[in-house]
């Protein structure tokens, strides 16, 4: 494996290290960059996002694109709810708009699973969508 290929923290967890990992998740995920969010999962990563499977690096990347056309002003909030080797359980929180202007607030939970490499090889995650009004967003700068 490449050196640009690791992505510290590394398993196994400490709560220290897994506070870090989701932190770097969460500031991934906020750049709404397919490809920078797409370089921490494996090649060959598999994913269960709501009713959605996926399967490798290249299509988790066409789905997060496709997301955040869809999802727009995105911004997002993850949680540590629990870690062990290399396993790391999140809660997290995001709002966004749709193309009508339609805000809402998307509430879930994730377990991940990383290679030794730092690399996240599944991801397992549950969200639920509430609409809300702009005035009660809570998420914003």
């Amino acid at each position: 494996m490449t050196a640009d290929a690791v992505r510290p923290p590394l398993p196994p967890f400490t709560e220290e290290s897994a506070l870090a990992k989701v932190q770097a998740a969460e500031d991934a995920w906020n750049s709404r960059d397919p490809e920078r969010v797409a370089l921490a999962y494996t090649e060959d990563s598999v994913w269960r996002n709501r009713d959605r499977f996926l399967s490798g690096r290249a299509e988790i990347r066409t789905f997060l694109a496709d997301k955040w056309r869809r999802e727009l002003d995105y911004r997002l909030r993850k949680e540590l709810w629990a870690y062990t080797g290399n396993r790391i359980s999140v809660r997290f929180e995001y709002e966004w708009h749709d193309t009508a202007g339609q805000w809402w607030r998307s509430h879930g939970n994730e377990q991940w699973e990383f290679d030794p490499d730092g690399l996240m090889r599944r991801r397992e995650a549950s969200i639920n969508d509430v609409s809300i009004a702009a005035s009660e967003r809570r998420l914003v700068g």
